[in-house]
């Protein structure tokens, strides 16, 4: 199997020279360039058209969103895995807007990051479950402020076919609850005891989400929501 082609955009020079190391010592990923400015991200990328691109979002020039936006509007098929410090809710959520895969903070461990870049390759996108579950919260704190009673959650994409899923079948406000305690790393149990209902109805709220924004797993329903943006 090919490796995975990557190119490196990060502005602290230990930081670089620690990811570098990291990724010589699997066979299965090979680092193709590094860039220590957005603008020559970019440039990288469009040059050396890699498989994946690691984004810091703190870098001088042009921000690692700004490169992500770039460069999946020229070439869409790139996968982004921002790594970075930043874990804010807008951060995150501007990351994912723009057309980030997967987000990760940087305290992650070497293997554990393979595994990141591994899952992203492969289509499953990653969120940091250190930030998950902050930045639902701040998602549903707007739902709460724009819904009106009875009615279902709207939800807005930045992904045009995000936007087409969503809309069809948007979520419940219960099924945002059930969500949000997801990412938190609440069990079936855990989240029926925190809403106060049966196992079962939890299961039938968890197939539901995953049904209504056709992902894979739990991971995966909690970064499809964060790049709809949810309401807004």
């Amino acid at each position: 199997m090919e490796p995975i082609r990557i190119v490196l955009v990060e502005d602290h020079d230990l930081t670089r020279a620690g990811l570098r190391m990291a990724l010589s010592q699997y066979p299965n990923v090979k680092l193709l360039a590094e860039a220590s400015t957005g603008e020559t991200g970019v440039k990288l990328i469009e040059q050396m058209r890699p498989d994946l691109a690691i984004v810091d979002v703190g870098l001088p020039g042009i921000d690692g969103v700004e490169v992500t936006r770039r460069a999946k509007a020229e070439f869409p098929e790139l996968l982004v895995l921002i790594l970075t410090m930043r874990d804010d809710a807008e951060t995150v959520l501007a990351a994912f807007a723009s057309g980030a895969d997967s987000y990760c903070m940087k305290d992650i461990a070497s293997k554990d990051l393979l595994g990141v870049i591994e899952k992203t390759h492969e289509g499953t996108s990653y969120i940091d479950p250190a930030i998950a579950g902050v930045v639902l919260n701040d998602l549903r704190s707007r739902s709460a402020h724009s819904a009106t009673g009875g009615r279902q959650t709207s939800i807005q994409a930045a992904d045009p076919e995000l936007t087409q899923i969503l809309e069809a079948s948007p979520l419940t406000e219960r099924e945002l609850e059930v969500l949000q305690l997801i990412v938190k790393g609440h069990s079936n149990e855990g989240i029926a005891q925190e809403l106060y209902i049966t196992v079962g109805t939890v299961k039938t709220h968890v197939r539901n989400i995953l049904s209504k924004l056709c992902a894979d797993d739990r991971t995966q329903a909690a970064v499809l929501a964060l790049r709809s943006g949810l309401v807004r």
